[in-house]
């Protein structure tokens, strides 16, 4: 499994090879999403995107969502049920909820069960992200890339 899951850094000539998934209602996650994945050279995908599925092995995936109603959406619940934890390094989890940072838990424990480790650090911003914030977020995704 080591090796599966260390591959895609080999590939790459010893650069972490990510990917970004989330899912954002409001565009908010959105927004941090697309920072992260422009610090990784990455796009970043939707979950409920066509192109979502983790095809090739990534060292890093970064995960975010946000609460809606006391839990994590749906499409977001299904989208980690899906995942194969052979094709992931590990999480890296971020979330742009209001009222708490609860998502970053559920979306933790989510990826948790599934077997992918998860980095313990997370990144969470109440609301929409000002333009600090989403260089802060570059610089989050940087300690893992």
């Amino acid at each position: 499994m080591l090796i599966t899951r260390m591959g895609a850094r080999k590939q790459r000539g010893g650069k972490m090879n990510c990917a970004v998934r989330y899912y954002s209602r409001s565009g908010n996650t959105k927004l941090v999403a697309d920072a992260i994945a422009k610090a990784a050279g990455v796009k970043a995908v939707s979950t409920d995107s066509s192109e979502a599925q983790i095809c090739e092995p990534v060292d890093v995936l970064f995960m975010g969502g946000a609460l809606y109603a006391y839990g994590i959406d749906e499409n977001l619940k299904n989208y980690i049920v899906g995942l194969d934890p052979e094709k992931i390094g590990k999480a890296v989890v971020f979330s742009t909820s209001w009222i708490s940072k609860h998502a970053i838990d559920l979306i933790k424990s989510g990826l948790k069960e599934k077997g992918i480790p998860v980095e313990e650090e997370s990144l969470h911003f109440r609301g929409k992200p000002g333009q600090k914030q989403l260089e802060e977020a570059c610089a989050f995704a940087g300690k893992f890339i």
